[in-house]
Parts: C-alpha cells; sequence; structure tokens
C-alpha cells in the first residue's frame, strides 16, 4: 500500500483514525507514536485536572476510536480513563469531563468495558455539579440497561445494578439520590425494572427527608400504567344481541307496552356491551406489587402527622395512603379520623378528600367506622343551608362511599337523604335518586317501599348482604335459561307434529256427544283457572324455592355443559330481560344503573363532581355563543335564485319594495268574503245584469 503525507499524520488525527481502521498494520508506527503522546499528556494534565484540555480531548477520542484495532497496546487504555474520572469526577473540568464520559460510552459500545464498571462509575458521577452531564449520564443508563435487557431478562446484571442503586438512594448528595430514583422509575415505565423488588426499593424513597423525592417517589404510585387497548380482542359476535326480542315483538301483537319494553332492552344491550368493550379502569400497577403496603401506609399517616410539608404534598401522601387501603382491603381507622377534619365546603380541595374518603372505603370496614364520616358529609353539606353545588357533590359523596361499603348507612340516614329526590334544585335531585338506585341493587329493605320500584326478577334474585361475606357463585347466574329454552323449543316440535296429526282426522256429526264434550270442556277450564289461582298463591309462597330451583338448573348447567359464546349470548339477553319483567304489580321507574356490580379500583373525581345542572349565562354570552353558531352558515333568508343579478325582477319581487298603500287595493282582494258579503255581491251583480237588458 502507498503511504502519502506522512509528515501531515501527526498532526492530522482525523486522517490517522481513517488510514488505521483500514490498516492497522501498516500505521501501527504511527499509533505508537500517538499514545506515548497520550501518556505524556495525561502525566501533565494531573499537574493541573481543573484546567480545560483540547489536546487531551482530541487524543483521548482518537484512542477510543482505534482502541478495537490494537487491543493489546490499548487493554488497560479504559480502566485508566474510569481511574482517572473516580480520581479527579469533581475537580476535571466539564468539556474534559464530558468528552471522557462520551469516550468511555464508545468503549463500551464495543465491547471493551463491562457494564457494571462503567454504570457504578455513571452513578457516582451523578454527583457532579453539572446539569447537563447528569442529563447526558441519565439518558445512556437508561438505554444501556434497556438495550441489555432486550432479547433476555439479564438477572445477575440487573441484581448487581439494582443493589448498587438501593445505596445510591441513601446517599448525601441531593442530585445523586434524585436521579438515580429517576432512573429507576423510568426503567419501571419502559417494562426493564418492572419487577416487585424495584418497585420496594422505590416505596422507600417515599419516607426520604429530601421534598423532591419523596414527592417524585409519590408521584409513581399515584401514576396508572398505560391503558392497553387491542382492537384485535373486540369481537362484534361477542356483543349482546337483542334481536331475539325484536323477533318476539314482530311475531306478537304489536302493543305500546312491548314497543316500550323493546326500545329499553336495545338500551340495557348498549349499556352492556360498553362496559364490556371499556378498557380496565386500573391495570396492573406499581401499588398492587408492595411487600407490606400496611406497613406502608401506617409509616406514611405517621409521617402525614408530623411533617410541615405544602398542603399540594399532603394531599399526594392521602391519596397514596387511600388507594393503599382500598387496593389492598387494609386496616387504618386513624385515616378516617384525620380526613374527617377537612370535609368542609370551603376547605381548598375539597373534592378530592372526597375522593380520597371514597378510594379507603372497601366492604371489610367495619360500618361504625366509616359511619361518623357519613354523618360529617350530610352535616356540613347536605343542608340547605349550603349552595345546590354543595349539596350534590355531598350526596356524591355519600353514594361513592357507600357504594363500596354498603353497611355504613344507616336506615335512618338513608330514608333522610332520599328525600331530596323531590328537591327543587336539578342537581341535587338527581344525586338523590342515584343514591336511591344504588340501594335498589345493594338492600333495598332499607328504602321506603315507594323508592324501592317495581319488583323484578333480578330484583328477586338480591340476596342480603351481610358484613364480610363474599358473593362468590360457582355456577354462571341465568345459566337456567338454556334449559328452559330447550324444553319449550321441545314443546314446539310435539305441538307441531300432534298437529299434522290432527289434520288427518275427520269430521263425524255427533250432536249427542258435541253437546257432552262442550260440557267437559266448560269444566276443564273451571279447573284450570282454580288451578292457577292456586299455582299463583303457592308462587307467591314458595319464592324462595323458585330461586333455589333456578340455582339448581343453573349448576347442573355449568357442570354438565362447555358453554359457547351463543350460550352466554343467550344468557346475556336473558339476564336483561330480568331486570324489565315484573313479579309484582308497582309504580313504573327508569331503567337501573348496576353501580353497585360494576365498582372501579380508583374513585373518578368527576363521579363527585358530576352536577346535573345547565349552567347560566348573561346575554352577552349567549349572543356571542349563537355567533360563534352562525359562522360559515349561509345567510338567513331570501335567496335570490337568479343566474344574472342584473336581470329584471318579477311583479312579486318589486311589489315587496313598495309602500304599503300603492298595494293595499291588491291585498284587500285576496281576504276571504263571509257567506253574506258574496250573497250581497251576488245580487248586487244579478241587479246590474237585469237593468243592462
Amino acid at each position: 500500500m502507498v503511504r502519502k503525507h506522512n509528515n501531515q499524520l501527526p498532526e492530522n488525527l482525523p486522517q490517522l483514525q481513517n488510514l488505521i481502521k483500514r490498516d492497522p498494520t501498516s500505521y501501527k508506527e504511527e499509533f505508537l507514536q500517538q499514545h506515548q503522546h497520550f501518556q505524556n499528556t495525561i502525566e501533565l494534565f494531573q499537574l493541573a485536572p481543573d484546567q480545560p484540555n483540547k489536546t487531551l480531548d482530541e487524543l483521548v477520542t482518537f484512542m477510543a476510536q482505534v482502541a478495537q484495532c490494537y487491543p493489546t497496546e490499548l487493554s488497560k487504555f479504559p480502566q485508566q480513563l474510569i481511574d482517572l474520572m473516580q480520581k479527579y469526577n469533581t475537580l476535571l473540568d466539564s468539556s474534559v469531563r464530558m468528552n471522557i464520559c462520551k469516550a468511555l460510552i464508545l468503549l463500551r459500545n464495543k465491547n471493551l468495558l463491562m457494564p457494571t464498571d462503567l454504570l457504578e462509575l455513571f452513578f457516582q458521577l451523578l454527583r457532579c455539579q453539572d446539569k447537563a452531564l447528569r442529563q447526558f449520564l441519565e439518558n445512556h443508563i437508561i438505554t444501556d440497561i434497556k438495550n441489555m435487557n432486550m432479547k433476555h431478562k439479564n438477572a445477575k446484571l440487573n441484581t448487581t445494578l439494582q443493589k448498587f442503586m438501593f445505596t445510591m438512594l441513601k446517599d448525601t448528595n441531593v442530585h445523586a439520590v434524585k436521579m438515580s430514583l429517576d432512573i429507576m422509575i423510568e426503567l419501571y415505565k419502559k417494562n426493564v425494572w418492572n419487577d416487585a423488588k424495584t418497585v420496594n426499593v422505590i416505596a422507600t424513597a417515599c419516607f426520604s427527608k429530601i421534598t423532591k423525592v419523596m414527592v417524585a417517589a409519590l408521584k409513581f404510585f399515584l401514576g396508572k400504567d398505560p391503558e392497553e387497548k387491542d382492537s384485535d380482542n373486540s369481537d362484534s359476535e361477542d356483543e349482546v344481541d337483542p334481536r331475539e326480542v325484536m323477533m318476539a315483538n314482530k311475531v306478537n301483537k304489536k302493543t305500546r307496552k312491548r314497543a316500550k319494553e323493546l326500545s329499553k332492552v336495545k338500551k340495557l344491550a348498549a349499556k352492556a356491551y360498553k362496559k364490556k368493550s371499556q378498557a380496565v379502569s386500573f391495570n396492573f400497577s406499581a401499588i398492587h406489587l408492595l411487600h407490606d403496603p400496611q406497613d406502608m401506609a401506617e409509616k406514611l399517616l405517621k409521617q402525614l402527622e408530623v411533617t410541615n410539608q405544602r398542603f399540594e404534598v399532603k394531599l399526594m401522601t392521602l391519596d397514596v395512603i387511600s388507594r393503599l387501603i382500598g387496593l389492598h382491603n387494609l386496616f387504618l381507622f386513624n385515616y378516617y379520623s384525620y380526613i374527617q377534619r377537612f370535609m368542609q365546603p370551603h376547605q381548598r380541595e375539597v373534592t378530592r378528600i372526597l375522593q380520597f374518603a371514597a378510594q379507603a372505603s372497601h366492604d371489610l370496614v367495619p360500618p361504625d367506622v366509616i359511619e361518623p364520616v357519613l354523618k360529617t358529609l350530610a352535616n356540613n353539606f347536605i343542608t340547605e343551608r349550603n349552595s345546590s353545588d354543595v349539596m350534590a357533590i355531598g350526596l356524591n359523596a355519600v353514594r361513592e362511599i357507600c357504594s363500596r361499603c354498603p353497611l355504613s348507612l344507616s336506615e335512618d340516614l338513608l330514608r333522610d337523604l332520599a328525600q331530596y329526590k323531590s328537591y327543587r334544585d336539578r342537581s341535587v335531585m338527581m344525586a338523590a335518586k342515584s343514591l336511591i338506585q344504588l340501594y335498589r341493587h345493594v338492600r333495598p329493605d332499607l328504602l321506603h317501599k315507594k323508592d324501592r320500584g317495581r319488583p323484578t326478577e333480578a330484583s328477586d334474585e338480591i340476596e342480603t348482604f351481610d358484613y364480610g361475606k363474599i358473593d362468590a357463585k360457582d355456577y354462571v347466574p341465568g345459566a337456567d335459561v338454556l334449559l328452559s329454552q330447550e324444553k319449550s323449543n321441545e314443546e314446539i316440535e310435539i305441538n307441531s307434529e300432534s298437529g299434522s296429526d290432527d289434520d288427518e282426522w275427520i269430521d263425524i256429526d255427533q250432536s249427542d256427544e258435541e253437546e257432552e264434550s262442550v260440557e267437559e270442556e266448560e269444566d276443564e277450564k273451571e279447573d284450570k283457572i282454580n288451578g292457577s289461582n292456586r299455582k299463583n298463591l303457592k308462587a307467591k309462597k314458595s319464592k324462595k324455592e323458585v330461586l333455589e330451583e333456578k340455582k339448581a338448573l343453573a349448576q347442573q348447567v355449568t357442570i354438565e355443559r362447555i358453554l359457547t359464546d351463543e350460550d352466554f349470548k343467550k344468557i346475556d339477553v336473558a339476564n336483561l330481560q330480568k331486570q324489565l319483567q315484573t313479579t309484582g304489580q308497582g309504580r313504573k321507574r327508569k331503567m337501573e344503573d348496576d353501580n353497585a356490580n360494576n365498582k372501579s379500583e380508583l374513585v373518578k373525581l368527576s363521579d363527585i363532581e358530576n352536577i346535573y345542572k345547565k349552567r347560566k349565562h348573561d346575554k352577552q354570552t349567549r349572543i356571542q355563543s349563537v355567533k360563534e353558531g352562525q359562522e360559515g352558515r349561509e345567510k338567513f333568508g331570501y335567496k335570490d335564485g337568479r343566474v344574472n343579478i342584473h336581470c329584471s325582477k318579477t311583479n312579486r319581487e318589486k311589489r315587496k319594495k313598495k309602500n304599503y298603500q300603492m298595494i293595499k287595493h291588491k291585498v284587500q282582494r285576496k281576504v276571504k268574503r263571509s257567506f253574506k258579503d258574496k250573497q250581497i255581491a251576488l245580487r248586487n251583480h244579478l241587479i246590474k245584469l237585469k237593468k243592462m237588458k
């Protein structure tokens, strides 16, 4: 190979770097010369490490670029840079320190440096007072750990780094602790370190004395995982299809009642499909992976009682404690008495505090612990001395708490709150009705008889709700409808076969036999009527027996058969019809919202702030909204349909612009005359004709 411009190579490092990568053997002598120059520069640099050194930056970059070409000569080069950074990390100039870090990353990408050695060094460098360097190192650490766990989890490496990270959280340097926590949180969000060990290490940061670190850890447990919506899983065949009810409505006699029932079934089917299509409101999050949530909740509450942090930080802590209590069914009775002092209408962020009270309620909390909270709500919010919005928010909060702990509301207080269903303000009225609707599903016996609504088959199946009782069914509810449908189909087939046989018989005139048969038929009708009455009385007496029979049939179907998608669709349609089929007389009512059976893990703030009210606007705001709606719309009024706007107009168009006195006589002609006026006009006309003759 012909070598040119050898005299310029010692000064032109990028050119020498390019030539060495092409032919390392031919340019080994020049490399050794630069390597000796690098060693001399290092010795001189250590005399003044706080000064910038451009020569050292160029030589470090050059050595890192050609390190793979001369592995023997540069075997100690990575460790030499690491020792230099560990010795002078805080004294180095920012540009020199950044350049050496980039060279180390380059060596790591070429697998000339162990990942543990480099990452431990970078974690130590987070103590430096250099924000740009810390951000650069954070991005590299996250990317490097993610790439190392791309194909498979490197358990050994992850364990080593997590131990080192745990020690970093106890460091005295604020920047190092905060950056280490941010790295762990980002790795969890990227599903790299999403194990229980990482979560419990982050949980220790909730008790840090550094406010920034504590707030970052609290926000981590308050955040949600991104909702994963898979469009492929949604199948239109799994929807509740009300076509059976529609077909029955077509075949049967058309009545107004059947039409109303059909519309209700359609709405219920749409609502059921909407609930199925919605993603889970709170996916598998970090708060589920805690080893000892009870201990964490107790420590957070103890820390909250003695802290002097800002009110926003206190709200975050209250939120985390409420989620711990609600998700893990914890017992922390002091929490309810602590949060009770903030339940005032004038309190800042009072709706969020009510949300925390609802999130901390669950079925296992004793009712006498939650009852003082409900009484405080009733006394401070649901009184006529407050505005209607405050009363509605109080009723909504009571509903959300009772949906999770129904036994906490006494019968007297429930009936007092139910009386607001006829309140003059719509928002209070609707909030009270939603509370009544909730207890229709859970404990209708606490309501007044007129508030229980029309009894249906679904309401008859409601079991008594006791403290600590778990409603775990060993069968598919409503599966008994499959057997009843099969029996009805068999009866139809038998009737069709018997009907075909009857057609073959020939009628014979026998007057005496006909008279006897008519008398027998009348006797049979009377017996049927009496029998049906006895059956109705028997049904009223043995309602529990009927429910037990349905349960037995449902268990039989669940055990003996493998249910298909078509079977589940039939069961869903039957369960919807149960909410419409009445079992007794009662007043009409609207469809029911199954809030008790569809409660989510978290309480939405919009459920408490939900106020049914049309907001009032002043005249100026209404005029502005009207004008905004008129933008881009054609001008209202007469549309001139002429092709040529300069052509003449019709007499009708001209008449609109004339003075009324000019066309008054023409307008009067079009006035309809009475019958008497017509007679007078006809008489005058005939007289005139006679005179003309």
